[in-house]
């Protein structure tokens, strides 16, 4: 009866430990399809992560700073693309080229873009109020993007002294060597206005009679402007 009572109180331990092992199999599988819940703001020894930072918005096809959308800037005069909701935004894109200008070799970072004095010759395909021009030099989507700020003032506006382009109503002054540069018609500008654009003729014998100066406008021909 001895042997009979070890060999029953040996099948009764182990029957308890499969049922334990059954229980925290079941255990262990419900946990597995549960849904992982955690607590806001986390205490103590819980960890929380916070979202990753949205990756730089992009226009249709993946173009980077295509038509319609806007960009801020930096402090070293880099640009990246922002929505046209965000407080930081400064300027959308109203045209965007593909193709670099010729002398636009310099890469910049694929989520931003430079404004540099390169950029007034790719101007001379943009609207011509345009503000300013942006290269965008990197392998993603490589071109250029004509500017408009959202808020005033617009350089590029008629006689406010700046933009790519000089056009109708803008005015000029004098540097020596045959050379002119655009200043604010209403003498806010560091150098005082000299001429002023009354037109844009294809060529000289097509300016109007009394043009004091005939200004190179690119392939929109010459500005013929008149003495202040």
């Amino acid at each position: 009866m001895r042997g009979y009572g070890y060999f029953g109180s040996f099948l009764h331990t182990a029957v308890i430990s499969a049922a334990v092992v059954l229980a925290l199999a079941v255990l262990t599988a419900l946990g597995a399809c549960a849904p992982f819940q955690g607590a806001a703001g986390g205490g103590a020894g819980v960890g929380s992560v916070d979202p990753s930072p949205a990756p730089a918005p992009i226009g249709a096809e993946g173009t980077f700073l295509a038509e319609g959308a806007c960009a801020q800037s930096d402090p070293l005069d880099s640009y990246r693309e922002v929505a046209c909701s965000d407080p930081y935004a400064i300027a959308r894109v109203t045209v965007r080229f593909h193709g670099l200008p010729p002398d636009a070799s310099t890469p910049s970072p694929a989520t931003r873009a430079t404004s540099t004095a390169l950029t007034v010759r790719a101007g001379s395909g943009c609207p011509e109020t345009t503000d300013f021009v942006l290269t965008v030099s990197s392998g993603r989507s490589p071109g250029y993007a004509c500017m408009r700020k959202l808020d005033d003032p617009h350089p590029g506006d008629p006689g406010a002294g700046g933009g790519p382009r000089t056009i109708v109503g803008d005015c000029v002054y004098a540097t020596g060597a045959g050379r002119v540069k655009e200043t604010a018609c209403d003498g806010s500008s560091r150098n005082k206005p000299g001429y002023q654009v009354g037109s844009i003729a294809p060529d000289r014998a097509r300016c109007p009679q009394g043009t004091a100066l005939f200004v190179s406008v690119g392939p929109a021909g010459i500005g013929c402007a008149r003495r202040l």
